[in-house]
């Protein structure tokens, strides 16, 4: 559980996106129980940046944090994620994301780039603290409530919806601003620990998620403006990318390497795919 000062004034809000469990139910409870900290919303339209957005439009407080429903947090969570936020400084900040193995990682999983975990959540910059030059997680950040006012909320055009597992709606929001100059804090002592259930420790759950990572990094970021040569509307240096990733695979042997190279060949397709439907959606208009 976490804990904040007194003198600290918080709320809680729960958005629900058309759920079919008990959701509604749960959250009255806590709203009956603690009628001052904990808000029940609705947002019909479905779409994780549709809920987020209409939470951040609702929300009453300075200062908005952001964490997702299967960690646990440190009772000091809260207070050391925020406590930079007050000084004016920083736009924002995020904490770190540490794994609860519910199980001994399996033999492949890769070891050499922390950002193939991502699908795991993890984010561990170390235990030094300071600016951030890369976006925070989903899983534990936080933003003055104004920035949002300056440059808008989430993409809905990014994030989970019912079909898809899009995502990148948390770090395009973050890397919108550092590319508009603002700047964001890295809080080590802002923990949460994320479980890592058996499902998620599979690889196709790895490969899948990458696939869907990189059609959404190319929704995000689109052709590069310095592209010349194109096949069928796709670039060339798209299939150059995925050929030079399919022989490093190929000629992998370690078997956590071989997955993590595996891995980039998925990205690419995924890439791919999602340029030819982008220039097939844009030749239909």
């Amino acid at each position: 559980m976490s804990r904040l000062p007194e003198s600290i004034d918080w709320e809680v809000l729960v958005v629900d996106n058309n759920s079919s469990d008990q959701t509604p139910q749960v959250v009255e409870r806590f709203c009956h129980e603690h009628p001052a900290r904990f808000r029940y919303l609705f947002e019909a339209k479905p779409g994780k940046s549709n809920a987020l957005n209409t939470a951040i439009r609702e929300a009453r407080g300075d200062v908005l944090s952001f964490v997702d429903d299967d960690v646990i947090v440190e009772p000091t969570w809260l207070e050391k994620l925020t406590a930079s936020l007050h000084d004016g400084r920083w736009a924002g900040a995020g904490g770190r994301i540490i794994p609860q193995w519910t199980g001994p990682p399996p033999f492949w999983l890769p070891r050499r780039d922390r950002y193939a975990l991502a699908p795991l959540a993890m984010f561990d910059l170390g235990p030094e603290g300071g600016a951030l030059n890369e976006p925070p997680f989903g899983t534990n950040m936080a933003f003055h409530k104004k920035v949002f006012e300056k440059y808008g909320g989430f993409r809905t055009d990014l994030g989970p919806r019912p079909g898809s597992e899009i995502r990148n709606e948390d770090t395009e929001f973050g890397q919108r601003l550092l590319n508009a100059g603002e700047q964001l804090a890295y809080e080590p002592l802002a923990v949460v620990h994320h479980s890592v259930p058996a499902n998620r420790l599979r690889k196709q759950y790895f490969l899948t998620w990458w696939f869907d990572k990189a059609r959404a990094d190319f929704r995000e970021l689109g052709i590069p403006p310095e592209t010349k040569w194109f096949i069928g509307g796709i670039p060339l240096v798209f299939f150059r990318r995925l050929a030079v990733c399919t022989l490093r695979w190929m000629i992998a042997v370690e078997s956590s390497l071989r997955f993590e190279r595996k891995i980039k060949v998925w990205a690419k397709m995924g890439e791919i795919v999602e340029c030819y439907r982008h220039t097939r959606g844009r030749s239909k208009s």
